[in-house]
């Protein structure tokens, strides 16, 4: 593990055992990474908000790395997801955080904000929107839109991407963990028999992104935590959607909370040019997109991401007035 990156340590939080990476003292920032990664995901930002003078809490979540990974896709739902962050503070003794997601992670801190709000003092989404519950389920949506061979899809299939990405994890790793690479436009000018392996965008050949976003140790880190693992688990949380949205039906998904939406100019899973309703359910929103960046932003785009959530984080008063 990284030297100056805090060891984990197990806490209990909402029936399960998470392993968490906790320092600093200060207000309490909870940072929530997303699929496939590790609380290490936030190596770059730790120090930096520890050094700002806050407490910084990152947890490996629910199904990921040492953490507990229960086999039923059903319990990973975003309330179940939330519950946990609950849990977490319950288990540190802390009453109120400010949420920072990436990625799936992003979903979850929105959720945090809808589900517990009293237990959250701001959130943070870096890629990932916010918005209304759908007329349909979002894998459903994809499916409709993009057909049987999104990975939204694929990964519905119990087994069936967990072969794939196990089989060479240094492949699977060293394939997707690289920054600003094919956008959605450049990916469906590939050939048919590219676009149609099921999960090819993230384990393409040669890869489908530009130049690595972590380092040949750094990338060994993911490489043993899932070999670990495995990839049921954080799968699970694809499998999970359809009971999200189920468990979302007639809640008010507006969040009355200072709110940060970091997007990546270059993001092929959530590209900012894409219309969302972000602005109109988080009514206290800032808005920033990081120029020549890919998916991987807190890790791609450090120095970057690190000065907009210490802006955003020391203008909150001014933001309360």
């Amino acid at each position: 593990m990284d030297a100056e990156f805090p060891p984990g340590r197990p806490v209990s939080a909402n029936g399960i055992e998470l392993v968490v990476h906790d320092a600093g003292d200060g207000p309490a920032i909870v940072l929530l990474h997303g699929f496939p990664e590790l609380a290490f995901s936030w190596r770059h930002q730790v120090r930096e908000l520890v050094a700002a003078g806050f407490r910084v809490i990152a947890p490996d979540q629910r199904g990921y790395a040492d953490s507990d990974s229960p086999d039923d896709h059903r319990d990973y739902s975003m309330r179940t997801l939330v519950a946990d962050v609950v849990g977490l503070l319950d288990g540190l003794d802390i009453g109120e955080a400010t949420i920072v997601g990436h990625d799936f992670g992003g979903m979850v801190a929105w959720h945090c904000a809808v589900y517990a709000p009293d237990r959250v003092a701001a959130v943070a989404s870096l890629c990932t929107p916010h918005g209304p519950r759908g007329r349909t389920d979002i894998v459903e949506s994809y499916r409709h839109r993009y057909g049987p061979s999104h990975y939204m899809t694929t990964f519905q299939e119990p087994g069936m991407a967990e072969a794939v990405f196990e089989a060479d994890l240094e492949r699977t790793f060293g394939s997707m963990l690289r920054g600003v690479g094919v956008s959605l436009r450049d990916f469906r000018s590939l050939p048919d028999e590219v676009q149609a392996l099921p999960i090819g965008l993230f384990v393409g050949d040669p890869p489908l992104f530009g130049l690595p976003v972590v380092s040949s140790d750094e990338l060994q880190i993911y490489v043993d935590a899932y070999r670990r693992s495995g990839f049921r688990g954080p799968l699970s949380w694809y499998r999970g959607l359809r009971r999200t949205w189920e468990e979302a039906e007639g809640v008010d998904m507006t969040i009355d909370k200072p709110s940060l939406l970091i997007q990546a100019a270059d993001d092929y899973f959530l590209a900012p040019d894409q219309p969302d309703k972000t602005d109109r359910f988080a009514t206290r929103l800032r808005r920033h997109v990081v120029a020549d960046c890919g998916h991987w932003i807190q890790q791609e785009r450090p120095a970057e991401v690190n000065a907009l959530l210490l802006d955003w984080l020391r203008g909150r008063e001014s933001d309360d007035q």
